[in-house]
């Protein structure tokens, strides 16, 4: 019988195994290719000292193609929980050193372990990703596992924030979890996600693409929109993730706390007095417009690179963790197309969902004409961010800058699907569409007096008094208050409660 030294020294060693994961000679691999092991993201991610481990002696159960005679102690993932910023958190983080991070049963078992836990005590979960997919050897046992994490993604959905990390290449079942989970991070040169590679493509489809150009952190964030921050490096990602999370709550049934800040909420927006052109068709930066009226000119942007014709990101005014949503004059003049709608919609729902109050900056021209984006389905798209916001409960303010035509005013949260306050600054155009295209319509027959026309146009309607009369915009303020009522009306509405109808649930049109 060993002594309770023994015992003590045993566990010792089989936590040096489990630690060791695959092996010296695998971890050095991982450190040459500029990559961190699976404990060691952890270490960099986390509050120093704050990790605790779950099952970290577990073993598969596979007799497969000599299976029995390989394993490592956790099974290629370590899971656990720990405090990020001193909120407490649930992750768990592959280890591509044991059998390049593939997914079997006892790995999935783990990682649903940690999910139940992060579910039932309302924390956010954060997995850290390294996986080349499902362990062959297990068979259909690993594509359940994939299964089970699938379903627990989506009953955790909306309840507990839920953080991807692609921190190497994601394959086959391995990228789907991410995909339905809040926000998905990468990095440059090191991060891949694809459903299949470049050697099943050039087999079956006999194109030929590398790995970076067919899923690298470039593609992802600038062409399918598929994640939502790119990062320099694996450093550079972990300081990106703690970024967020001093933005967003633990889950949806608490109360935000306040961002601290000595930004004076009665600042004058000075800079904004003459910043919208006086020319209606030039460009301006909406980034500018929204580092003058938040505090410390702190914007963490989500989707920098995707959709850049509007913007969206969290920020804080007085203290006031918001989500911001804008259109971009500087992008495509600001209009609404496929991408941007469908991001800016899936910004609102997580805004909504974790009841964070959304502020809607406008200036939109109206949708993108083409057959491309009339082929592409825009009309279904663009009902996407519709439905988000007619669906939303969270306050809602609403600040139109400039252009609010057709039915792109409708979409941009307007008083009629009910945003709480909407203003305007005087600079605002409401109409259905550009005096030049009204006229080309109304007057036709009449073309020779068109420069009397369009004036007499913009007279009526390129400003924002005729709305404003009909009570849909609440107030029309000057620029340089902006920051100062955007605070008052934030105040005004934090005990906003919404009752909608029963029922199990929309159909939002995907």
């Amino acid at each position: 019988m060993l002594t309770n030294e023994q015992r003590r020294e045993q566990l010792a060693t089989f936590s040096r195994e489990a630690e060791l994961g695959g092996g010296t000679e695998r971890i050095n691999k991982q450190h040459e290719q500029g990559k961190y092991t699976a404990r060691e993201r952890i270490s960099k991610l986390v509050d120093p000292d704050s990790f605790i481990e779950f099952d970290k002696f577990v073993v598969h159960r596979s007799h497969n193609f000599g299976m029995e005679k390989q394993k490592y102690l956790g099974d290629g993932v370590v899971t656990g929980i720990a405090k990020i910023n001193g909120q407490q958190v649930a992750l768990f983080s592959q280890d591509f050193t044991c059998w390049g991070g593939a997914l079997g049963a006892a790995h999935a078992q783990k990682i649903c372990k940690v999910m139940d836990f992060a579910l039932a005590n309302k924390i956010p979960m954060i997995g850290i990703n390294d996986s080349g997919g499902a362990r062959i050897q297990e068979g259909v046992d690993a594509l359940a596992g994939y299964a089970e994490i699938f379903y627990r993604n989506v009953q955790a959905s909306g309840v507990i924030p839920q953080i991807s990390l692609i921190m190497g290449p994601c394959a086959g079942g391995a990228v789907y979890s991410p995909a339905m989970t809040d926000f998905i991070f990468m990095v440059d040169k090191t991060s891949y996600m694809f459903v299949t590679g470049p050697d099943v493509i050039k087999t079956v489809t006999h194109e030929e693409v590398t790995k970076d150009a067919l899923g690298g952190a470039h593609t992802h964030n600038e062409k399918s929109g598929v994640a939502h921050f790119r990062c320099d490096d694996e450093d550079d990602c972990f300081e990106r993730v703690r970024e967020l999370m001093a933005f967003i709550p633990a889950c949806n049934q608490i109360k935000h706390t306040a961002k601290l800040t000595t930004d004076s909420v009665t600042r004058t927006n000075n800079k904004l007095k003459n910043f919208i052109p006086d020319n209606s068709k030039k460009p301006y930066d909406m980034h500018e417009l929204i580092l003058e009226v938040i505090d410390d000119q702190h914007f963490l942007e989500v989707h920098a690179d995707f959709a850049k014709n509007i913007l969206t990101g969290f920020a804080s005014i007085g203290g006031i963790k918001v989500g911001i949503v804008a259109n971009q004059p500087n992008f495509l003049a600001g209009c609404l197309d496929i991408d941007s709608s469908v991001k800016a919609a899936r910004f609102v729902r997580f805004c909504d969902a974790f009841n964070i109050p959304i502020i809607t900056l406008v200036d939109v021209p109206g949708f993108l004409p083409g057959t491309v984006q009339e082929y592409g389905g825009i009309i279904r798209h663009g009902a996407k961010l519709l439905y988000a916001y007619s669906e939303a409960t969270v306050p809602l303010i609403t600040l139109i800058t400039r252009k609010a035509y057709g039915g792109a005013y409708d979409v941009m949260a307007s008083k009629h699907i009910r945003a709480d306050i909407n203003l305007s600054y005087p600079t605002a155009e409401i109409a259905v569409m550009g005096a030049d295209g009204a006229v080309n319509i109304i007057f036709r027959n009449d073309m020779a007096n068109k420069a009397k026309h369009v004036e007499n146009y913009e007279n009526n309607f390129a400003n924002p008094y005729r709305a404003a009369e009909l009570g849909y915009l609440d107030e029309i303020i000057n620029p340089e208050i902006t920051r100062q009522r955007l605070y008052q009306y934030l105040k005004a509405l934090e005990h906003k409660k919404v009752n909608r109808p029963e029922r199990k649930h929309g159909n939002i049109p995907l």
